[in-house]
């Protein structure tokens, strides 16, 4: 089955979803325009900056979207994680993968209830709720559990100074053929600068490209085992 073909639901609610997330591009592009800062994911409750976030889809774009549900299928994930719940659009996506591979689990994670929230009711509208566990919180602390299944597939759909935080804690559980695609590594490079100093490390295994996406699109497969480390 290709749910992105047959599952009518899940096509209407993928484009609604994406037509609202797209509406909002001018309102984001006045706020920096006016000087805000790029947000870091770390900004305190009631920050203007987590005020202003509050509302925005900050979804991936439809065609970054679709390759992940394409990788998915690709490498048949079963556990798929993804840092950056938001609205629930990419997660929308991973999840029809998991389920069409047979069935297994994605794990998503955000900071804001209410965001999660109105997610949940979208996994739910898609009939992929059965494959989905949203987690709340600090992802610092969501993730830090580790898994109980070697992890085929992390999303990085988060700001991106959090992403180091978070290869830190999904990176040795994932498996070797494994990936990690993250959004707009290029026009934010320097901020992904702990990411990547992870991925380009040989003792962490992962084979590293660009794909020429607009923003860019960070594409690491692990293609050996982590060496052992001393400590």
């Amino acid at each position: 089955m290709n749910s992105l073909r047959d599952n009518e639901a899940l096509r209407e609610l993928l484009d609604r979803l994406h037509a609202a997330s797209e509406a909002q591009e001018a309102a984001i592009e006045r706020y920096y325009a006016d000087g805000a800062a790029r947000p870091t994911g770390y900004e305190p409750d009631g920050s203007d900056g987590r005020r202003f976030w509050q509302d925005k889809y900050v979804a991936l774009d439809r065609d970054k979207a679709e390759l992940t549900y394409a990788l998915a299928r690709a490498t048949g994930a079963r556990q798929v994680v993804e840092a950056g719940t938001s609205f629930g659009v990419s997660t929308l996506y991973l999840a029809a993968a998991v389920k069409d591979n047979g069935g297994g689990r994605v794990i998503t994670c955000d900071i804001e209830p209410d965001k999660v929230a109105v997610a949940r009711r979208h996994f739910a509208e898609a009939g992929l709720s059965d494959v989905i566990e949203t987690r709340v919180g600090d992802i610092r602390l969501t993730l830090a559990g580790g898994f109980d299944e070697p992890v085929d597939l992390l999303l990085l759909d988060i700001w991106a100074p959090i992403a180091a935080d978070v290869i830190a804690l999904v990176g040795p559980s994932l498996r070797v053929g494994g990936m990690v695609v993250a959004d707009n590594t290029t026009v934010r490079r320097e901020l992904y600068a702990g990411l990547f100093a992870h991925l380009d490390d040989p003792a962490d295994g992962f084979t590293v490209t660009t794909l020429p996406y607009h923003g860019g699109l960070c594409l690491a497969v692990r293609t050996s085992s982590p060496a052992t480390r001393d400590h």
